[in-house]
């Protein structure tokens, strides 16, 4: 099984906010951040924020499980935008 070089998922080591201890988290690359010691982390609702870095620690995933990872996340965000989505109403009379 091949490896993924880069890193771009991090497990959380402890509860804190809106996170969850021994889950697995999608980085997002801020450099700006990591200078300061911050990473920045996609949440359950598919925003990102930054945390402290000493939340995490990175993980090197096989390439097969970074792309369902990868592959599950684009579904639930195409997911979320239908659900999000205008639906028409169609006006009705009163009485009638």
């Amino acid at each position: 099984m091949r490896v993924q070089q880069s890193t771009s998922f991090a497990l959380c080591l402890e509860d804190a906010e809106d996170l969850e201890a021994r889950k697995l988290y999608q980085i997002l690359p801020d450099r700006e951040a990591a200078r300061e010691g911050y990473i920045r982390i996609v949440d359950e609702s598919g925003e990102d924020y930054i945390y402290p870095s000493e939340l995490f620690v990175p993980v090197t995933l096989p390439a097969a499980v970074l792309k369902r990872l990868r592959g599950s996340a684009r579904a639930r965000q195409g997911a979320a935008r239908r659900r999000s989505a205008k639906i028409p109403v169609r006006a009705t009379r009163q009485g009638h």
